[in-house]
């Protein structure tokens, strides 16, 4: 079982930067892909970044193509995610997740679990 635990949101204008960090229980971390996701209220988690096992593959929902970063660093069992000009749109609990079921595809919240508490990130306009 794989442990996460969200850090490093908070308020910022539009435009700004956060970087995101997720710690993870050590020992088995490096053997999962990891995820993104972020949940606005009334609305249903959606993806947002993912990141393979190894750190070399990443893939991005099309609306933070180019403006966020995912990364990874299996040595510190940690995962980041790098949020350059955030937009209000951008509002959200951010969540990491273990991607542990394929059948789903790494675009599925369905196919991830061991979810963090998630941290808030709001972008005022």
């Amino acid at each position: 079982q794989v442990q996460l635990v969200e850090s490093g949101g908070g308020l910022v204008q539009a435009g700004g930067s956060l970087r995101l960090s997720c710690a993870a229980s050590g020992r088995t971390f490096s053997r999962y892909a990891m995820g993104w996701f972020r949940q606005a209220p009334g609305k249903e988690r959606e993806f947002v970044a993912a990141i393979g096992w190894s750190g070399s593959d990443t893939y991005y929902a099309d609306g933070v193509k180019g403006r966020f970063t995912i990364s990874r660093d299996n040595a510190k069992n940690a995962v980041y995610l790098q949020t350059n000009n955030l937009k209000p749109e951008d509002t959200g609990v951010y969540f990491c997740g273990a991607y542990v079921l394929a059948g789903y595809g790494r675009y599925d919240k369905r196919g991830y679990d061991f979810w963090g508490q998630g941290t808030q990130v709001t972008v005022s306009s």
